[in-house]
């Protein structure tokens, strides 16, 4: 009986792993529906009002995502305030969903990263992930990692799908 040897340990092949670079920190939605009248109409003087007695503190060291939940009609001002009053608390504040706070958080990583261990050698895109990393960082890798990688390939070592091969 021969040895069973592992040829993907054996290879060249570089695994990255956007799960790795997760972000740590808690994340909070902060939905302005309840400051508005009727949970559509924003009315600047009470809307002024809920937001300078809101106690801002509970947003800590924590991501933002801002959002209006309602089919109201926001004027852009209105997020810029709240921002204003997150700012002195809050890491970091968008406008927008969980993903979109998420995609932002890993864009800034992503920007960042020193992408020289894969000059030249096939990398792979870990595709599956427990922590809710956004399909868009996903695209960042790529667009990041493709112009020195070898090959670029998504998925698992054992079942990969190839993405890029330099010529």
């Amino acid at each position: 009986m021969s040895e069973i040897i592992n040829r993907v340990a054996q290879s060249k092949l570089v695994t990255f792993d956007l799960e790795e670079l997760y972000p740590q920190g808690e994340r909070k939605v902060l939905d302005i529906k309840d400051w508005l009248y009727e949970g559509i109409i924003l009315r600047e003087k009470e809307f002024r009002n809920h937001v300078d007695a809101y106690n801002w503190s509970a947003y800590q060291d924590t991501c933002v995502a801002l959002q209006c939940s309602t089919d109201a009609i926001v004027p852009g001002w209105a997020f810029l305030l709240v921002a204003s009053k997150l700012a002195p608390f809050a890491k970091k504040v968008v406008v927008g969903s969980m993903e979109t706070l998420e995609t932002s958080l890993y864009q800034s990583i992503l920007e960042n990263l020193d992408v020289s261990p894969y000059a030249d050698k096939p990398v792979i895109i870990k595709g599956c992930s427990k922590k809710p990393v956004p399909e868009n960082a996903y695209l960042m890798a790529l667009e990041k990692i493709q112009p020195v990688a070898k090959s670029v390939m998504y998925g698992e070592a054992c079942s990969s799908v190839p993405v890029y091969k330099k010529k």
